[in-house]
């Protein structure tokens, strides 16, 4: 019998694993292994949250799959010297992935294909993370799309594949025995609250999806989606980022007729999208999509970049999301565009500076989708809100949070503050505006539209 190692990164689950059903339907023996990679772990956009979520779901993980019969090995290192030495170890003839798309990952699997190479090892890549390949969603003459709309259009009209069912028993490789994820990570505290985070492993987050499906919520998804005051959105996102769940399945748990199931449908449109740009074009990662506006004399003071991270800019609808991010490790995705808006627009820094806050505190971090939120609220990104749309977040908060419960909530200083005057609270009783909003404004559009001359 032939042995496949079953390499986990971004598909910490056993339902709906094309690579893990593949190696079963061949009969192989499956060797399961989880690399800590310090080069990752220990990178630019590291996370003590997301390293915690991923803690507890990759424990989950080893649960589940020792009782059907394969032990999890976790080993650290770097991927391309102990995959293959692992791989040779239970003497495995194949190592099968879920795809990787974003750039680092991309490149970490170039180097390990070709180790593996060395013994004469295949390499087998699976679908698993997306709902669709990039490969899949092109224009009539083979080109990415660089606009949601007609790629939205063109990814609908291709066929997803079937919904697979976890396997009840594994033919497992008892060749290697590593050690707990726990004892190679240790313990490893969040910078969020803990009795606010969401529970990590597959089963916990096949019970959101669960409840999501058969909620009332999403049959209000349309019309509550943007309301920071309501919990209307399915926060399935580190679900869907660590792989607990399958994209795959969760569009077809929450398909059906309805305006506000298709809504929800095209949330993760977009979440294809931004992945299919990042694989298309990885330059993205650090430059702006829209080179003319590369070259947008971004601000640099400390001083307002500390006060927008700690949620002290004045404005309580951007204070609220910046705390929320503080205490939950996530952030309303209307907040999140808000909260962009105003640090790129209103103070004048840099995409780049949000994009590395949000990822050193998201639980759903994903580096596509991040980037391509931040090049959004930036106006540097595809099909991106125009350089001279600029939100009033003063507006935005009465709009998405009529009665100020979701800034009371988050800024205690302002419980008082009854209804609507959570967001327009007099002189004297709240942090004073760090910028005006029609001044902020006016440079803005200055500074954008000298950015678009010169190119």
């Amino acid at each position: 019998m032939a042995t496949t190692v079953v390499w986990f990164r971004r598909d910490l689950r056993l339902h709906d694993h094309p690579a893990l059903a593949a190696a079963l339907a061949d009969g192989d023996r499956i060797a399961p292994l989880f690399v800590v990679d310090d080069d990752l772990l220990g990178g630019r956009f590291r996370s003590a949250n997301r390293r915690w979520f991923m803690r507890g779901s990759i424990a989950a993980l080893a649960a589940a799959l020792e009782a059907r019969g394969a032990p999890l090995s976790v080993v650290r290192g770097d991927p391309s010297d102990v995959v293959p030495a692992f791989a040779l170890a239970v003497g495995a003839g194949r190592v099968a992935i879920s795809r990787d798309y974003a750039p680092y990952g991309r490149r970490r699997d170039d180097r390990v294909g070709v180790a593996l190479e060395r013994h004469r090892i295949a390499f087998a890549a699976w679908p698993g993370v997306l709902i669709h390949e990039p490969g899949d969603v092109l224009t009539g003459d083979r080109r990415p799309f660089r606009v949601f709309g007609p790629f939205q259009r063109t990814w609908l009209a291709g066929p997803i594949r079937d919904v697979l069912p976890a396997p009840d028993r594994i033919s497992g490789s008892h060749r290697v025995r590593g050690p707990r994820v726990e004892d190679v990570l240790g313990e490893v505290p969040p910078t969020a609250e803990l009795a606010l985070l969401p529970p990590p492993g597959e089963a916990a987050a096949r019970g959101r999806l669960e409840r999501w499906a058969s909620s009332a919520a999403l049959g209000r998804y349309a019309s509550d989606r943007d309301r920071l005051d309501i919990d209307g959105t399915s926060r399935l996102g580190q679900d869907l980022r660590w792989g607990l769940l399958s994209p795959t399945e969760v569009a077809d748990r929450c398909a059906g007729p309805g305006e506000d199931r298709r809504r929800f449908l095209s949330e993760l449109t977009w979440r294809d999208f931004y992945a299919h740009l990042l694989w298309h074009e990885p330059g993205l990662r650090r430059a702006s999509f829209r080179a003319s506006l590369d070259s947008v004399a971004w601000e640099r003071d400390r001083r307002v970049i500390d006060a927008w991270r700690e949620g002290r800019t004045g404005y309580p609808v951007v204070d609220a999301a910046m705390r929320q991010l503080q205490s939950l490790g996530w952030m309303h995705n209307r907040a999140r565009m808000i909260a962009a808006s105003f640090l790129t627009r209103h103070l004048g820094v840099d995409w780049r500076v949000g994009e590395r806050h949000f990822m050193a505190h998201l639980i759903d971090g994903d580096p596509a989708s991040n980037n391509g939120g931040w090049q959004w609220a930036a106006a540097t990104g595809a099909d991106a809100s125009p350089w001279f749309r600029i939100f009033n977040p003063t507006l935005q908060g009465l709009r998405h949070d009529p009665d100020g419960a979701y800034v009371r909530r988050w800024i205690p200083e302002l419980a008082a503050h009854a209804g609507a005057t959570a967001h327009t609270p007099p002189p004297g009783g709240y942090i004073a505006p760090i910028v005006d909003h029609r001044a902020a404004r006016e440079r803005a559009l200055a500074v954008y539209r000298e950015a678009s001359r010169t190119r």
